[in-house]
């Protein structure tokens, strides 16, 4: 089903009997004034000073599989507990008047592994209960930013879910989830109610990838296309303009914080060998403009594969997947 297509469908017909059967006057005499999206922006925000982060001991770790910390009253940020999982990857909730949509869902399958969906539920609870609306009235997008099972693996758990659409794990399904035509320059508006997700392709670590720019928080979403950690770059020219394109993005509109989807790095700018569950003085997820900035000119003087560090981040081009820097240095001869 396409953007258009998933976009046009009366929320209400997926819900539940009992919600379905409200008629269209009561729902509305019942519903509480919009949240305003468009006022007042960027809305701010805060990031926790330390994420869960692991543990040196994984049988020994008491913290949650996933923390949940909410940047504002209208979007939370879920990160996976690198006890369960060295990859760690981070999961935006995005808030609107219509519709919920959740981004890169974490490197976990089924539901007594660990409950992504029941944390999912208990955000939407919370945001519903703040704002007096019956969660069963929100339609949930469940998407990501790229085809790697880390940020994919967890769809599953949503697939019996009423009132949810999730995207297909095909590139055809994931250009057509957003009504694409023209990937990867051409830019889509998803309206979540009253809340705009602009959506553009970014590929370059793998073909099927996304940027997501959220026009209330003015969050820059890159998923692994560039993160703090090692940004593996299967297909350089590609990655290039993906990056040319950000930086032109950038250029025209405002922009708080640069997001990726992992941390890899410490706060001195060392790298955590790659499959660690313990990364205690790990660097913090967001990043700005202006180290965007300094990694793309550091790439235009890139010339042949190899690892690069920018500052921010390590630059992998054409390295091989499990490539880690502090202890098992590799470039090509």
């Amino acid at each position: 089903m396409d953007r258009r297509t998933f976009l046009a469908y009366n929320a209400l017909a997926a819900a539940p009997l009992a919600t379905a059967s409200l008629s269209k006057a009561a729902a509305a005499a019942t519903r509480p004034e919009p949240v305003d999206f468009e006022s007042n922006l960027p809305a701010p925000g805060t990031f926790p000073e330390k994420w869960i982060c692991g543990s040196p001991s994984l049988m020994d770790n008491t913290d949650p599989p996933v923390q949940v910390h909410w940047y504002n009253e209208h979007t939370a940020i879920l990160r996976q507990n690198k006890a369960y999982s060295y990859e760690a990857p981070f999961a935006p909730l995005y808030f609107g008047n219509d519709r919920v949509l959740l981004l890169d869902e974490g490197f976990v399958q089924l539901r007594n592994d660990w409950d992504l969906r029941a944390v999912v539920d208990q955000c939407i609870a919370e945001w519903c209960g703040r704002n007096g609306r019956d969660p069963a009235s929100l339609e949930l997008l469940v998407a990501f930013s790229h085809l790697h099972a880390d940020h994919y693996a967890a769809v599953n758990q949503f697939a019996d879910r009423p009132n949810t659409r999730y995207m297909g794990l095909t590139h055809e399904e994931m250009v057509g989830f957003w009504g694409m035509t023209n990937f990867p320059e051409e830019r889509v508006t998803l309206d979540l109610g009253g809340r705009e997700i602009w959506i553009w392709g970014s590929p370059g670590h793998v073909i099927s990838e996304f940027a997501y720019y959220d026009t209330y928080t003015q969050i820059l979403y890159t998923g692994d296309m560039f993160y703090r950690g090692r940004c593996y770059i299967s297909f350089w020219e590609p990655w290039f303009d993906s990056m040319t394109r950000l930086i032109d993005f950038c250029d025209n509109n405002p922009v708080t914080h640069v997001m990726g989807c992992h941390v890899e790095i410490s706060n001195t700018g060392q790298d955590y060998a790659y499959g660690v569950t313990w990364q205690p003085d790990e660097a913090p997820v967001q990043m700005t403009v202006q180290q965007l900035r300094e990694a793309y000119d550091y790439a235009k003087t890139i010339k042949e594969p190899g690892i690069y560090f920018t500052g921010t981040v390590f630059l992998c081009n054409q390295t091989r997947g499990t490539t880690t820097i502090d202890r098992n240095p590799y470039a090509y001869s």
